[in-house]
């Protein structure tokens, strides 16, 4: 990671499942030096490390159900906390208007960095991903493909596509996360803070990610 120098900021990576999101954050991390602070992430910490915040999400997960907004939301504020003179990147919080807006009760929100890439293209790029199932290894028809079709190079064993793979399922999931997030960006859309970035790989995405928060950081 590079020194951080220039203007510090606090921003929100938002993108739906397949968008590459993971990518484009790391190389945000790298690039520009932001603190990266992933909901998930944070949560699965505060379990292993068995803090209070930790035993109260765990007791919700055991019973089959959603970590409440405001622990999340509690976790992700005393994780800020520790990192203020740093530049900050959200990701995957908030989730709903409601922690958005105890989360700008708090803290100023510069950014929000909305990958715009289309669902017809992330359902075709999950669905021909294919996996080996011992070993977790991962093929995808276009882009590395195996050398013999539905079987694993190493071990010659059939291949299995996973049931969130198939076409249907990421459609649904893709739906949710539209349902889930359109609230969300409409919110801070009134804030004029949303800059969304289009395109169907990474590679092209990420150069207009990289001029924008360069013009903004230095």
């Amino acid at each position: 990671m590079r020194a951080q120098t220039g203007a510090l900021l606090r921003a929100i990576i938002m993108g739906p499942p397949g968008s590459g999101k993971g990518t484009v954050s790391s190389r945000i991390v790298d690039r520009f030096s932001f603190h990266h602070i992933s909901s998930g992430d944070l949560l699965r910490h505060h379990i292993r490390s068995d803090t209070q915040l930790g035993r109260e999400a765990k007791e919700f997960i055991t019973k089959g159900l959603l970590v409440p907004d405001t622990l999340v939301t509690k976790l992700i504020l005393s994780e800020l906390s520790t990192v203020e003179q740093n530049r900050q990147l959200l990701d995957g919080f908030p989730r709903t208007v409601i922690q958005a807006k105890e989360l700008d009760q708090n803290y100023d929100i510069d950014i929000i960095v909305n990958l715009d890439v289309p669902f017809d293209t992330i359902t075709d790029r999950i669905s021909k991903r294919w996996i080996h199932a011992s070993s977790g290894r991962t093929y995808n028809l276009d882009f590395n493909p195996p050398k013999v079709s539905g079987k694993d190079d190493e071990t010659g064993e059939d291949l299995i596509q996973r049931d969130d793979d198939k076409p249907e399922s990421v459609m649904q999931r893709l739906q949710t996360y539209s349902e889930l997030t359109s609230p969300l960006l409409d919110y801070y859309a009134t804030q004029d803070k949303v800059a969304s970035f289009s395109g169907t790989e990474t590679n092209v995405i990420w150069p207009q990610v990289e001029k924008f928060l360069k013009s903004r950081t230095e």
